[in-house]
């Protein structure tokens, strides 16, 4: 069989096909509905945080999946599920509800960013491209941003695109590069989908081709005089490279054509003594003006020790160490079923494991971020479904790492984390610009979040709180099943 093209709706483990099928025969299973929550147990990098990106994809492939006949053919011919499965699958639409938190949110470890409440049939066969946007743009989004908080306020731009695992991985790695914080992009399909500005200078080869470094830097700076960044490390950055470039620079001036966005990109060698000896060389050339854009595996660490040596840069271009945080490159989020109705009422399931973090929280439950009277965020508490909470007066709760201790909110607001974002399988909230949802990200981590939580070693912990009727009723299960 040759596929012509593919079909999100295939991206799917072929056990969700197994046990979609086993529950579609099983008429005592078929048309129940049940809750499956989207978590993870880990911040990457040893990180204080996290942040959620990848929603907007999750939601429009929810209200477009559908298998084509061919789809159905190929399945067919596996020889493994019920022909009344297939036809069944031949008209398949999602139906469920599903709740988020806004995309751009700061998210911690253990708490449902995602709930899909939908027939067992339907949200098992979805779970694969759910974690698959959920992980991979949140883990690049993170990475972004530890990126950009290095680059203490100069712009970062994603250079990852060659370097990215896939088409895929380069455009939706873009997008969450600039939910992290990323000024712009060198990938261009990104910038036509997600109207992002994008950003570019010039390759190696340009100057190769040319008889000499001087021609090349001329014919580009008369091509492209409003943005005019040469690259200055072809053959020697010191000897070479940036005084040809300043006598483009200055020969541009003369005509009485100066260039109204020009600059240098340094792409290998020792980044700080090179930005430090080029900065001088400019400034003393007449041209304080002229920017210094840097390159070459760089991540937050060595953004960070250039800028402690001195190094003189005003923008940073981020390949390979973003596109793929590649010092952490598996996030690791999870799709768990946490209650399933039993045509009365919602019954919690729990799974259990003798590794802690590996337990799930039970249940149809409420998120909520706990501010202070500063606007400061204190914690996260989850809640059962429906609870009330009142956290300016006295509210008690439970801090499970330490469950013996008599803890209270006093003069805290609260703010419910998940919104409903799919209804009945309809879209029921607006696509938000890629710029926004990076602002909402600045916004929180600017005056909401600890600056404790957000160093790079050690962060301080965010806690994850619980309501005493949700403990007890966690506590409950976990005995029930010999855990206590």
């Amino acid at each position: 069989m040759n596929v012509v093209r593919a079909n999100p709706a295939m991206v799917m483990d072929l056990y969700e096909l197994t046990m979609a099928n086993g529950y579609f025969l099983n008429e005592g299973m078929r048309g129940t509905r049940v809750a499956f929550d989207v978590f993870y147990r880990r911040n990457p990098d040893g990180g204080g945080y996290t942040v959620f990106a990848g929603l907007e994809q999750i939601v429009t492939y929810l209200t477009k999946m559908h298998f084509e006949k061919e789809d159905v053919e190929y399945i067919r011919s596996l020889n493994l599920y019920d022909e009344s499965f297939l036809k069944y699958l031949e008209s398949f639409r999602f139906h469920g509800d599903v709740y988020a938190f806004p995309e751009g949110t700061i998210m911690y470890p253990g708490e449902p960013v995602i709930t899909v409440v939908a027939d067992i049939v339907e949200a098992q066969i979805v779970e694969t491209e759910i974690l698959a946007q959920f992980n991979h743009q949140s883990l690049i989004a993170t990475k972004a941003r530890r990126i950009v908080r290095a680059a203490d306020g100069r712009p970062v731009s994603d250079f990852g695109a060659r370097r990215a695992h896939g088409n895929d991985a380069a455009v939706y790695g873009a997008r969450a590069c600039v939910i992290g914080g990323a000024m712009s992009t060198a990938t261009v399909s990104a910038g036509e989908q997600f109207n992002i500005p994008v950003s570019g200078t010039m390759a190696h080869s340009w100057v190769m081709m040319f008889a000499d470094e001087l021609t090349a830097f001329r014919t580009f700076a008369n091509l492209y005089p409003g943005n005019c960044t040469l690259l200055v490390d072809t053959y020697d950055v010191v000897e070479s490279g940036v005084p040809n470039a300043i006598r483009v620079f200055q020969e541009c001036k003369d005509a009485g054509k100066p260039l109204s966005h020009f600059g240098i990109r340094i792409d290998s060698g020792d980044l700080a003594y090179l930005t430090k000896k080029a900065r001088t060389m400019l400034d003393d050339a007449g041209f304080p003006e002229a920017k210094i854009v840097i390159s070459n595996s760089l991540d937050e660490i060595t953004i960070s020790s250039i800028l402690a040596q001195g190094g003189c840069v005003d923008a940073f271009g981020v390949g390979e160490r973003m596109i793929t945080a590649r010092s952490e490159p598996v996030f690791g989020g999870v799709y768990k079923l946490c209650a399933v109705n039993s045509g009365e009422q919602w019954i919690p399931r729990i799974k259990i494991s003798d590794t802690v973090e590996k337990t799930t929280n039970p249940g149809l439950k409420a998120v909520y971020r706990i501010y202070d009277k500063n606007g400061m965020a204190v914690a996260d508490l989850i809640t059962k479904a429906g609870e009330a909470v009142d956290v300016e007066n006295h509210y008690r709760f439970i801090d499970p790492a330490r469950p013996w201790k008599l803890l209270f909110f006093d003069h805290c607001t609260a703010k419910a984390l998940q919104t409903l974002v799919i209804k009945n399988g309809e879209r029921c909230y607006d696509t938000q610009p890629v710029t926004e949802i990076a602002d909402y990200v600045r916004h929180q981590l600017g005056h909401e979040i600890w600056e404790e939580e957000q160093r790079y070693e050690n962060p301080h912990p965010h806690y994850i709180d619980m309501s005493p009727e949700y403990y007890e009723m966690k506590m409950q299960m976990l005995s029930r099943n010999g855990r206590l």
